[in-house]
């Protein structure tokens, strides 16, 4: 018997169509807040997303592309874009994930739907800051990862306050952040996510993404989209990883 869940999510975007369209389903604009994923722009095409197969292309209004894995599972994601008054949108994003083979344990099945709806929620949001503080702008995809998961809250805590996040900071708060490799100084970000699983910094050139993983025993990792012109990609995840993973931390 297959098992299914999926989650939808609505959101209106100050930008036009076609500029929703160019972030969600093209390779340049997956950069700026999603990850790396570039797209055969046609339906039958390829997309870098696993085994990933476009099943709607019809610009700028419907994007969809199904991924397919062992054991029995499809996810399919889906975008449906609107047009609103004042040259700006309305986004219907949807996940649907089924699994027609031997269906796993309740937990994990419970697990994996909490970190779909709680992802998806999180990655919207970035869409809405890229789209407002960094449309169309070239991206630099960073990303870092500990070798080992974590089901201890603590951890998370403490890579919060090693970025120099007060206990008690609250989205909105402003800090100095130090970038790992960066010899120039701090540069202010500002809190735009803050939550148990995932913080979110917005800086002057740079979306910062962290992800906690003890809600569902993987590991901490972060995703970060880098904006200014000069940002060397192999640099920055070295510095990066440098930092998430120093064993004196």
């Amino acid at each position: 018997m297959a098992r299914e869940f999926e989650v939808r999510r609505e959101q209106a975007l100050a930008v036009t169509p076609e500029q929703v369209w160019d972030a969600v389903a093209t390779g340049a604009g997956n950069l700026g807040w999603l990850y790396p994923m570039e797209v055969e722009p046609r339906v039958g095409g390829k997309a870098t997303r696993g085994d990933s197969t476009v099943v709607a292309w019809e610009p700028p209004r419907h994007f969809a592309v199904r991924a397919t894995q062992d054991g029995g599972f499809s996810n399919t994601l889906t975008y449906r874009i609107e047009p609103a008054d004042g040259g700006t949108s309305h986004l219907r994003m949807g996940i649907h994930w089924v699994h027609t083979g031997v269906v796993d344990d309740a937990w994990r099945w419970e697990a994996k739907s909490d970190a779909a709806e709680k992802h998806v929620d999180f990655y919207q949001h970035g869409l809405a800051e890229y789209l407002r503080h960094f449309p169309g702008r070239p991206a630099v995809y960073v990303r870092a990862q500990r070798p080992e998961p974590t089901s201890d809250p603590a951890d998370f805590a403490a890579l919060r306050r090693r970025l120099g996040l007060a206990d008690d900071a609250a989205v909105g708060d402003r800090f100095p952040l130090h970038v790992p490799g960066r010899d120039s100084g701090p540069e202010e970000v500002v809190v735009d996510w803050l939550s148990t699983d995932f913080l979110g910094l917005r800086g002057p050139d740079a979306l910062y993404r962290f992800f906690n993983g003890s809600t569902w025993d993987v590991p901490i990792w972060l995703g970060h989209h880098l904006f200014a012109g000069d940002a060397d990609e192999q640099q920055a995840t070295k510095a990066w990883n440098a930092w998430l993973n120093d064993p004196q931390a």
